[in-house]
C-alpha cells in the first residue's frame, strides 16, 4: 500500500475502534502507532509495508534510538491490531503480521507512595479553591478506587453517589463498566468538590471534573495537576499510573482480599495483581526476611 492508502484507512480504522467502544486513550495510542510508523517510512525512504520485515526494521529501529522497551511493545500492539483489521475489512487478503512476535519488556517497577508521601500530596490541596478541592477528590478517589486515568476523566455527576460512598465506571478498558466503592474521607472530598463545582461556568453540562478559567478537565489537565501537587509536596516521579499502583499496594498490605482487587481494578486475570504490586511485594518480603533472619548462624 501507498502511503496516501493507509493515511486514508486510518480515518476508517480510527472510526472501527470508536464503535468497538475503545478507550480514547487506546484508540490515540493504536492511530498514534501507526502515524509513527508512517514518519519512520517516510524519513527513511521505506515502502510502509505492514508485513514482518519491515515492521521488525521499524521496531529495531525504535529501540537503538533509545525508545523504552514499552514504547516499542505499544508500536507493535498497534500495527498488529491494524494488520488484522484490514484482514477483517476485506482490505487485504492475508494477515502479514501474524506471528510476529512482540518487543521484550523490561520489567520496571513503578514506584508506590508511603503513606507520609500521600499525606503530603493530600496537604497540598488543603485550601478552598475549585482546584484545591477537585485535585483532592481525585486523589483520594484515584488512590482509594484505582480507577484508570481514563476512567477518572471520562466520569459524569450522576456516576457518583457520595451518601452511598459507590460510583459506577461506565468507561472502563475494553468498554466493561464496574462498580467500586469508597470510604467517608473520599465522599467528603468529592461533596466538597461538587459543591465548588456549583459556580463554574460549565456545571450544567455532564462532566464530573472541571478544569480552571471555565473551562473543561482533560487528561493533560490531570497529569498537570497531579505533577503540580507533587512538586509542592516535594515528590518526584508522580504521574497518575502511580496512584493506581499505590492504592494496590496499600489493599493489600491492608489485608483486602485478591479477588476483591481484582474486581475494584477492573482486572480479568491474575497476573496484573503480581504486575501491580510488585514493589509492595519486595518491601513485605525484605521485612520477612529481616524478621525470620536466617543469617543468624
Amino acid at each position: 500500500m501507498t502511503p496516501q492508502e493507509l493515511r486514508s484507512l486510518l480515518d476508517s480504522w480510527e472510526v472501527h475502534l470508536k464503535a468497538e467502544h475503545k478507550s480514547p486513550n487506546t484508540i490515540k495510542a493504536y492511530c498514534g502507532g501507526l502515524r509513527a510508523f508512517l514518519r519512520w517510512a517516510e524519513s527513511t525512504g521505506t515502502p510502509p509495508e505492514v508485513d514482518r520485515p519491515t515492521v521488525q526494521a521499524f521496531l529495531a529501529d525504535l529501540l537503538d534510538a533509545g525508545a523504552e522497551a514499552a514504547t516499542a511493545h505499544g508500536r507493535y500492539r498497534a500495527l498488529r491490531r491494524f494488520s488484522a483489521w484490514l484482514v477483517e475489512e476485506g482490505e487485504t487478503d492475508t494477515d502479514r503480521l501474524a506471528g510476529l512476535k512482540p518487543p521484550k519488556l523490561d520489567q520496571k517497577v513503578v514506584p508506590e507512595l508511603t503513606l507520609d508521601q500521600v499525606q503530603a500530596l493530600i496537604k497540598t490541596c488543603s485550601g478552598k479553591t475549585l482546584r484545591d478541592r477537585r485535585d483532592e477528590a481525585i486523589i483520594r478517589f484515584a488512590l482509594e478506587t484505582m480507577a484508570r486515568a481514563g476512567e477518572v476523566i471520562a466520569m459524569e455527576v450522576d456516576d457518583v453517589d457520595v451518601k452511598a460512598g459507590t460510583a459506577v465506571i461506565r468507561r472502563g478498558k475494553g468498554g466493561k463498566g464496574r462498580r467500586v466503592a469508597f470510604g467517608p474521607q473520599t465522599s467528603r472530598a468529592i461533596d466538597r468538590y461538587l459543591r465548588a463545582r456549583r459556580s463554574h461556568p460549565l456545571a450544567n453540562t455532564p462532566a464530573l471534573w472541571l478544569g480552571d478559567r471555565g473551562r473543561g478537565f482533560s487528561y493533560d489537565g490531570l497529569y498537570a495537576a497531579l505533577k503540580r501537587r507533587a512538586r509542592a509536596a516535594g515528590l518526584d516521579g508522580v504521574y497518575p499510573h502511580v496512584l493506581r499502583h499505590t492504592g494496590a499496594g496499600r489493599w493489600l498490605a491492608a489485608g483486602g482480599s485478591e479477588n476483591g482487587l481484582m474486581a475494584i481494578a477492573g482486572w480479568r486475570t491474575r497476573d496484573m495483581i503480581d504486575r501491580y504490586t510488585r514493589a509492595t511485594s519486595e518491601k513485605r518480603a525484605a521485612e520477612e526476611a529481616h524478621r525470620l533472619n536466617l543469617g543468624d548462624f
